[in-house]
């Protein structure tokens, strides 16, 4: 998803996939530790873009 997408969101839906890449951060983490995750770039991604959706959440907040 890209950061335009990201702005384009809602708090709430915001908050929903925060929520899901975590779950997906979280299953990464599981997958590695087991050597099973293809790429660990993943890793990287996955919190990379958690980081871009707190971002655009607290610049929200503070336009309120």
């Amino acid at each position: 998803m890209k950061i335009t997408e990201m702005r384009e969101l809602t708090q709430d839906e915001l908050n929903t996939q925060i929520e899901n890449a975590r779950k997906a951060l979280f299953g990464a983490r599981f997958k590695h530790s087991m050597n099973q995750l293809e790429s660990t770039s993943e890793l990287r991604q996955l919190r990379h873009q958690i980081a871009q959706l707190q971002t655009v959440l607290t610049q929200k907040a503070q336009q309120v």
